[in-house]
């Protein structure tokens, strides 16, 4: 799906507070900051950066995969990126 299809999707929705748009907004961040450290490979700090971000948009889709199944599904799609299948929050029975 073209970036500009994906932008209008996401933009939809007026509420920039959701989980989707945090998601799709972590996500531009990250590819921001990729194509940058494809350039400077040792600038540190940025990759700290990426790395904290990387984990925010993680936490946020476990969230969602839990919440609202069909559209973490959709936004996976939307936004091509593969599932994560390492980590995932579930609720401990009492």
């Amino acid at each position: 799906m073209a970036k500009n299809q994906v932008i209008s999707v996401i933009s939809e929705e007026e509420n920039r507070g959701s989980i989707e748009f945090q998601v799709f907004h972590f996500t531009n961040k990250i590819k921001r900051l990729t194509s940058h450290l494809e350039f400077h490979r040792k600038d540190y700090l940025s990759q700290r950066g990426l790395r904290k971000i990387l984990g925010k948009r993680q936490r946020l889709l476990s969230y969602l995969s839990n919440k609202k199944r069909v559209s973490y599904k959709e936004l996976m799609n939307q936004l091509d990126i593969r599932e994560s299948k390492t980590r995932s929050f579930k609720k401990k029975k009492q």
